[in-house]
């Protein structure tokens, strides 16, 4: 009976962890990065909500670094993809986070996911 508590506990905490790395309230998400800063699509799980923009827990199944990285304000749009950008997007990262790294005077993020659950 103790080991099974023990067990579960062990089970809980390693859950609680994985989901610590994505922010509730939407302000930022993860991306998989490979070696040359190509992204490679992750697999969230998001609530059923349409109205409910954050991502729960995101995974990296296709392989790529997970990487946490801010969700783009309001009026800004994400840098567009070049290789110059890949480059500069791999090179910035920082303890698994691109969280204030800039390219070319704009914020490295990505686009909000919009309100019918696409990117």
């Amino acid at each position: 009976m103790k080991t099974a508590i023990l067990t579960l506990a062990a089970a809980l905490s390693l859950c609680v962890g994985a989901a610590a790395g994505q922010s509730l309230d939407g302000t930022t998400t993860i991306v998989c990065l490979e070696v040359g800063g190509q992204s490679v699509p992750p697999t969230c799980q998001v609530p059923s909500s349409r109205l409910d923009s954050r991502e729960d827990i995101c995974t990296c199944p296709v392989g790529g670094q997970r990487v946490s990285i801010p969700v783009c304000p309001k009026g800004i749009s994400p840098p567009p993809e070049s290789a110059a950008y890949k480059k500069a997007r791999h090179a910035a990262i920082n303890k698994s986070s691109l969280a204030g790294a800039m390219y070319r005077g704009k914020p490295m993020c990505v686009a909000a996911r919009n309100a019918l659950g696409g990117r």
